[in-house]
């Protein structure tokens, strides 16, 4: 209804005929990755990328990012931007995220995060990424999910694994390589109004997130200008420690007790490597992983 309805049309189209591009690996721009604002908000932090053994680019891989956080910083800067050098790191190997269908609904910023590498979080966004021929595909996806960042608050170590599976399935449809990633620091950014479970809070940010498919935690910690309170998140170091592989036999139709005995194997590996670095980023002894 303005002289510049031509634009909205246009984009209209455009939108029309790249509908299926998130389900179909994105499409990543490598200036947008490279952008220096992204290595301002990676020294913000700081947030440091750890590599722990080499992984062959003729394969493919998923990646288990833990845990979810309020921001899911960790997942975002090392993943979708090249602030942290993973391309350089790990060479020959191109990252994808996965993200809730309902971002990619918004005009203009749909194609704003298809430039990071982000994709459609679904069963054939994540099959058209880990079947790709050739190798040389890291599919990361954040197994919490947006239901975990509602246990984010400092010095917690809880995670929504215990039930969570068809990541696991994928990976045997696939025959791709699981990957634990653990970052340490990521729920250090936020404190959160107290919500256990059972509460009127979480009950009703739990309904909210079955109908919206977000959380909404109730969060704060810094201002600009000030420390005692507000929406910026605090400067605590994060990092992202990426295990090593766990190879995978491709099963077009696995049974149940080979994705749980896939699904115990993931989880112990997870826990190794949380308790192997933990002591080395200032997390205490006595700190272990709990799975709900």
């Amino acid at each position: 209804f303005t002289r510049f309805w031509l634009i909205s049309v246009l984009y209209g189209a455009w939108w029309a005929y790249d509908w299926d591009s998130p389900r179909n690996g994105g499409r990543k721009i490598n200036m947008i990755r490279n952008l220096v604002v992204w290595r301002y908000m990676k020294d913000y932090f700081p947030i440091t990328l750890v590599k722990t053994a080499d992984l062959d680019p003729t394969k493919n891989y998923l990646f288990g990012f833990h845990p979810h956080g309020v921001l899911v910083a960790g997942a975002f800067i090392n993943f979708c931007t090249e602030a942290t050098g993973f391309s350089k790191m790990f060479r020959g190997l191109s990252p994808h995220l996965m993200l809730l269908d309902l971002w990619f609904r918004a005009p203009f910023f749909r194609d704003y995060v298809m430039s990071g590498g982000l994709v459609a979080s679904d069963k054939e966004s994540a099959g058209n990424i880990l079947r790709k021929p050739g190798g040389g595909n890291v599919l990361t996806i954040v197994i919490g999910g947006a239901r975990e960042a509602l246990e984010a608050r400092p010095g917690a170590f809880t995670l929504l694994l215990a039930n969570r599976k068809g990541f696991v399935r994928q990976a045997l449809q696939h025959g791709a390589s699981l990957v634990p990633v653990f970052s340490f620091g990521e729920n250090e950014l936020f404190d959160q109004v107290e919500n256990p479970p059972g509460s009127w809070l979480r009950s009703t940010q739990e309904l909210l997130q079955r109908f919206m498919g977000v959380s909404l935690p109730l969060f704060h910690a810094r201002g600009i200008f000030q420390y005692s309170f507000g929406l910026l998140p605090y400067r605590k170091p994060i990092f992202t420690v990426v295990g090593k592989p766990i190879p995978v036999e491709k099963n077009p139709n696995p049974s149940q007790e080979e994705v749980d005995e896939l699904h115990q194997l993931y989880m112990a590996e997870l826990s190794k490597l949380f308790e192997d670095h933990k002591l080395k980023y200032n997390v205490p002894e006595d700190k272990h992983l709990s799975f709900v």
